[in-house]
């Protein structure tokens, strides 16, 4: 209430007008921070109500904000995984529904109508497992990788292409780890690509646009670039600085307009008329001869390793000594056709075939056209859409990929022209062709080391693998050991020596038979060279051996008197669509060997598909415990703000009253004090 104070003892009007207005005034304003207190609800609105708690409450505030975001990212996280963790049990029902229908086909129990009544019933879950990979959810593609805005599975050549590119994308939700949104390409539904590897070293040659950085270099770790140093017939060294070099002409220009320079400043002459050049895979220096001859040096500068990478430094250059280290150049999509040591012919076309169970595919790719590595790369993606071509790892040759699930990739020679494919290093089925890669891995089975039932010794008859029937009715056993299932060399070897202890033991007339590679199909070929008809094979002894070969399934060709084994070196995508094609085709085709092989891929897919299942629920359980704890913390900190920033309504309601009585009070106080006088006073 306004008052007068005690040490005054007498005061004019005036100053208790202003007395008395300064303590209305300031009543009204605690009296109308109240009233807003209340009506907010909140004790400090602005920075001047309490500059601390103002300053705690603005951090709240922004962990707030955070863990709103975090919690939406979850959410959408867990959308997604609860749709992929959908999916994939889909798939994995699917998966043991075409598992239960491969075990019921095997065996008495089943016919050719019978399995050929499940082959259309594979043939849906085929196209329902092709929806399931392209399934999305918010415009993400679940299994595209990083490629989330296109379907990831599309047809071609008969068969299931995957598209998608990436590991795929990952949702950072801060606790300690990436939660997969989608799966890449090497994901549940398998392999995206298998590959074809180059089977020889093209050996690009050095050249002056070689390219420093596609170098092996002399110590094999590639070209560090820098500053070199070199000394002519003992004289003082000069320096040399490379850094600034892309291609081995670089450094050829920087080393020659030194050594000029050098030559002119000394009054001597170092370089022939040869100069500095290219040649046998390194850097040549042609130095003026003597005698005696003068060398020139090289080396580099305190721990660079520039001259050595550059094969400057192994031995000094002399009139006798002209070439530096082999810098074994890598092979590049810009490494022209002509430079390619390991190619000795023109390049002409190669023939692509997808090989499915009912034939294949073929096309013939001219590439004579082809100038660079590049040019072949596309001419032949463009003409074999789902195979791509890629440089290997070591940098020596190109390796094929095979991107489409379902049949496979064989790469053959055009009958009758250049042996191209070979030349490259990409022909399917070689004489180097390891037997262990045939059947998809699977290699060639064979009977060895039998032994009589009876006597208990070792039976050489029980260990013939296949019969070969020649025309005029004449035959001739073959028994593989294991040191012939090296790889094709080895294996027409042994045949053609079963087939020259037959002509020795007059078993087949002499000059009718050889086994060989042809110059376009791929197998391997039998030949009839007296015209005796056609040849057939005969399994002998339950021998696996001719089924693997691809010799039951061969065909005999008359216009050119040759018995063709089956291809069975293709290369194909071993994923989920890869095995129920195969069942499909084996269920159509009443073929029980099939159908047990398909079923048992089935197994392993299941497998991995069911792993992959049980990881993106963990993935999922560790989304809802984050959300769970975000929301615990995004309680606290509510809490925590509401008890420094919401207004306690009772001490405000209490303060509020007090308040009110104080302005009534000093209204009256001040109302009664306004009206004495100096009588007053004086009494």
């Amino acid at each position: 209430m306004p008052s007068i104070p005690s040490n005054l003892s007498r005061a004019p009007n005036l100053l208790t007008s202003q007395v008395l207005a300064s303590q209305i005034n300031r009543t009204n304003v605690s009296l109308l921070q109240v009233q807003s207190q209340l009506a907010s609800g909140r004790s400090v609105e602005r920075m001047s109500d309490n500059a601390v708690r103002a300053t705690t409450i603005a951090t709240l505030d922004d962990h707030l904000e955070r863990r709103e975001q975090r919690l939406t990212n979850l959410d959408a996280a867990g959308d997604t995984l609860d749709f992929l963790d959908s999916t994939l049990g889909d798939a994995v029902d699917l998966l043991r529904e075409a598992k239960a229908i491969a075990s019921s086909q095997i065996g008495v129990g089943s016919d050719a109508q019978t399995r050929r009544n499940q082959a259309v019933v594979i043939e849906s879950m085929i196209a329902q497992l092709a929806n399931l990979a392209n399934r999305e959810t918010r415009g993400v593609y679940l299994f595209g990788g990083s490629s989330v805005t296109r379907p990831p599975l599309v047809g071609v050549s008969g068969g299931y292409r995957y598209v998608g590119e990436g590991q795929g994308l990952f949702n950072d939700i801060n606790i300690g780890e990436r939660i997969p949104m989608t799966l890449g390409g090497d994901n549940a539904i398998g392999e995206t690509s298998v590959r074809l590897q180059s089977s020889r070293d093209l050996n690009p040659a050095l050249t002056g646009d070689t390219r420093l950085a596609s170098l092996v270099g002399g110590r094999g770790l590639g070209v560090a670039l820098g500053t070199i140093n070199f000394s002519f017939d003992g004289g003082p060294l000069q320096s040399v600085d490379l850094s600034q070099a892309d291609t081995v002409q670089n450094v050829a220009d920087s080393i020659t307009s030194v050594i000029r320079t050098y030559e002119a400043e000394n009054g001597v002459a170092m370089l022939g008329p040869g100069g500095v050049s290219v040649s046998s895979g390194g850097i040549s220096i042609d130095v003026v001869a003597g005698p005696p001859d003068p060398e020139l040096r090289f080396s580099d500068v305190g721990a660079g390793v520039t001259a050595a990478d550059l094969g400057l430094a192994a031995a000094p250059f002399s009139a006798t000594n002209a070439n530096g280290g082999d810098l074994n150049p890598r092979l590049t999509m810009q490494s022209p056709v002509s430079s390619l040591g390991g190619v000795t012919i023109p390049l002409e076309k190669i023939r692509i075939s997808m090989v499915h169970s009912t034939g294949a595919s073929s096309v013939d790719v001219d590439l004579t056209t082809a100038q660079t590595i590049d040019d072949v790369r596309r001419l032949i993606e463009d003409a074999a859409p789902g195979v791509r071509v890629r440089i290997n790892d070591a940098g020596t040759g190109i390796n094929l990929y095979n991107e489409v699930a379902g049949p496979g990739l064989s790469v053959q020679e055009v009958p009758g022209g250049a042996d191209t494919a070979t030349e490259l290093g990409i022909r399917s089925y070689n004489a180097q062709t390891r037997l262990t890669e045939f059947n998809d891995g699977r290699g060639v089975r064979i009977i060895d080391g039998s032994t009589d039932p009876v006597t208990g010794l070792p039976s050489p008859e029980l260990d013939v693998d296949f019969v070969i029937h020649l025309g005029n009715g004449d035959k001739f056993t073959v028994d593989l050991r294991p040191q012939d299932i090296v790889n094709v060399e080895s294996l027409i070897a042994r045949v053609n020596e079963e087939a020259a202890t037959a002509e020795a033991n007059g078993d087949i007339p002499t000059g009718s038979f050889r086994a060989e590679l042809t110059d376009g199909a791929n197998g391997i070929a039998l030949r009839d060279l007296q015209g005796l008809g056609p040849i057939v094979i005969e399994k002998k002894n339950n021998s696996p051996a001719a089924d693997d070969l691809g010799l039951s399934s061969g065909q005999y060709d008359a216009t050119s008197a040759t018995f063709m084994a089956q291809d069975r070196a293709t290369v194909r995508v071993q994923n989920i669509l890869t095995s129920l094609i195969d069942l499909r085709d084996a269920l159509r085709n009443n073929d029980s060997d099939g159908i047990t092989l398909a079923g048992s891929q089935l197994d392993q897919h299941l497998d991995r598909v069911t792993a992959t299942h049980a990881l993106v629920g963990v993935y999922a359980q560790r989304v809802d415990l984050a959300k769970a704890r975000e929301e615990n913390l995004s309680l606290q900190d509510q809490s925590m703000k509401s008890q420094l920033q919401d207004v306690d309504f009772t001490e405000a309601s209490i303060r509020y009253s007090t308040l009110r009585t104080q302005l009534q009070a000093s209204l009256t106080v001040g109302g009664q004090s306004q009206t004495q006088t100096l009588l007053d006073f004086l009494g």
